[in-house]
Parts: structure tokens; sequence; C-alpha cells
């Protein structure tokens, strides 16, 4: 058994954290596994949390960080669903815009509002009534 009752570890080091995954054994033999971060803090020192799941525990600890990591990966292929649709939209305007060279386009001062003055290209929303 190693130092304070060590089993195993393993080390992921990260731009400015690490993680350990220690697995340990207890005074009263129980076996359990202690996730550590260690996050720098200002180059000075580090900032270190941790928690530990027994052995008995594992299997539920490990289906809800499954059930997580299957949110995320669906969370983010609906992400870039989306993106893709805003995409093909935008796309979708400006050819609409391209293909309206007729010439019977409006001048921007009957498209807006009247309370909106346009002079070139800065728009100045009047307060005055």
């Amino acid at each position: 058994m190693g130092a304070r009752g060590e089993l195993f570890t393993t080390q992921i080091v990260l731009e400015n954290r690490s993680y350990f995954f220690n697995v340990k054994e207890n005074r009263t033999g129980d076996i359990f596994l202690q996730i550590v971060e260690s996050k720098n803090k200002n180059g000075e020192s580090f900032d270190r949390l941790q928690i530990a799941v027994f052995a008995e525990d594992m299997q539920k600890y490990l289906q809800g960080f499954e059930n997580a990591l299957a949110f995320i990966h669906k969370y983010e292929k609906e992400k870039q669903k989306l993106d893709a649709q805003k995409k093909q939209a935008k796309k979708a305007v400006y050819r609409s815009k391209a293909k309206d060279t007729d010439g019977s386009k409006e001048s921007p001062a009957q498209n807006s509002p009247p309370e909106v003055k346009r002079t070139g290209r800065v728009h100045i929303v009047s307060k005055r009534k």
C-alpha cells in the first residue's frame, strides 16, 4: 500500500489544472475513489477541491456521470443543428436580396416608420413629438 492508503493513482494535466484519480483504502478497509482538482491560482498557490466516491456507490456515480455526458452530447448536437439552420436562413435572406435587382426598390424613407429620420447610413430617432 502506498502513502496514505493509495492503491492506484493517475494524473491528467491541462493548461492550468490537474486532475488526480486516486484509488485509496481507509483505516477500516473500505476502498474509495478520490478525485482531486488542483488549479493554479495566480502562479503562487493552488486551489484544491476533492470528492470521494466509495466502492458501493460507484455504479450510481458512474450512471449519473454517463447521464450527464449523454445530455452534453445531445445538447451539443442540437446546438450545432440550430447554428446550421440559422446559417442557412441567413444565406437565404442574402440570396433573396441579391435576386431583388429589378429596380423596383422603395426608398428607405418609405420603409421606415415616420418617427425615424434617415440621413445617409446613420439612423437617428427623433424624440420630439
